[in-house]
């Protein structure tokens, strides 16, 4: 048991390094996923200034809004880039766990969108003038992000076998991903002006975490094959 386990997150690592070792070298994906979220935080902010009085109200939305449309870009990239070179076939020929595939996409999807989310908060708390850069933020923004992530790497491996992968990624992710979403946007408002204790709104994003990863392990190995 112990000897799988160490077997399973050998090939994870090893999988995830070479992700992120192509990613650093062609930089394609972190570039435009940060462009584009602080873009739409700063259309948001401008918008804000001219319409609301109560940015409290709204603001949390607007980092969600640019996270996951942020998060999109990324996600279209998970196995593209594996189909263009060939490598996902040879792959797959390979004697590898395919949930240890799942879980090496996961978490190199996790880090990219957690590259921006880095930039992004200090940037939205001076930007909003919102109190975010405190402890509180880390697992509201991790547990969004791992929900996020969980169900957008398996939608990235159904859609990038089609032509229109760019716009059947976000029609099949972000229905699915509006409970995640919510709770993170509410969790957020939470923090900024707190009138309860914000666990409720966690809890409803743990839940829809772990049953995203349930389902999305058990579901990307019958999808890799076809």
């Amino acid at each position: 048991m112990m000897a799988s386990l160490q077997l399973f997150w050998q090939q994870t690592l090893a999988m995830l390094w070479k992700d992120i070792r192509c990613e650093l070298r062609t930089r394609q994906v972190w570039g435009g996923m940060a462009l584009f979220a602080l873009l739409v935080l700063v259309v948001f902010n401008f918008a804000f200034d001219l319409r609301v009085n109560d940015k409290v109200a709204v603001a949390p939305g607007a980092l969600w809004i640019a996270f996951v449309f942020a998060s999109i870009l990324g996600l279209g990239r998970t196995f593209a880039a594996e189909l263009e070179h060939g490598s996902m076939d040879r792959l797959l020929i390979c004697p590898v766990d395919r949930k240890a595939i799942y879980c090496a996409k996961l978490l190199g999807n996790m880090a990219f969108i957690g590259v921006v989310e880095i930039i992004a908060v200090p940037l939205f708390a001076a930007a909003y003038d919102l109190p975010v850069l405190t402890l509180g933020i880390i697992p509201i923004v991790l547990l969004g992000t791992l929900g996020i992530a969980a169900i957008g790497t398996l939608f990235s491996a159904i859609a990038s076998n089609t032509r229109a992968r760019e716009v059947l990624l976000p029609l099949l992710v972000f229905p699915l991903i509006i409970p995640v979403v919510i709770g993170a946007v509410r969790a957020t408002q939470e923090l900024v002006s707190p009138v309860g204790d914000g666990v409720p709104w966690l809890g409803l994003i743990i839940a829809f975490d772990v049953i995203f990863l349930s389902v999305s392990a058990v579901m990307f190995q019958y999808v890799v094959e076809e």
